[in-house]
């Protein structure tokens, strides 16, 4: 899929809360919506699995950062009339997805706060 169209649905859930961002991915009726929905699922697991024993109910994660940058092209040709060939570009991407709670955001940004003083 391309990086374009799956822009338009990664920028949907950008800075929403995880439980807001699921439900907004389930309901959504595009292709790109699936398959962001299983990377911010693996994102949930691997900041549960990186907390050690805490869970992500208990904390108000958000998405924090979501990106989608444009992969490798595969090129292919088709048969064309006259014996020509048309190229198909088949597209992908790279979903970069982050997620944290709120706390972890506002101690990041206090120092910065100090040293603007």
């Amino acid at each position: 899929m391309s990086a374009r169209k799956m822009r338009m649905v990664v920028d949907t859930i950008r800075g929403k809360r995880v439980e807001d961002a699921l439900n907004i991915l389930k309901f959504t009726n595009r292709e790109a919506a699936i398959w962001v929905e299983k990377v911010l699922l693996s994102a949930i697991a691997n900041w549960e699995n990186k907390s050690g024993s805490l869970s992500a109910e208990d904390y108000n994660l958000i998405v924090s950062r979501a990106l989608v940058d444009d992969g490798m092209i595969l090129k292919r040709f088709r048969p064309a009339p006259h014996g020509r060939a048309h190229r198909i570009r088949k597209r992908t991407n790279h979903i970069t997805l982050a997620v944290s709670n709120k706390l972890a955001i506002s101690s990041d940004l206090a120092p910065a706060l100090d040293e603007e003083e």
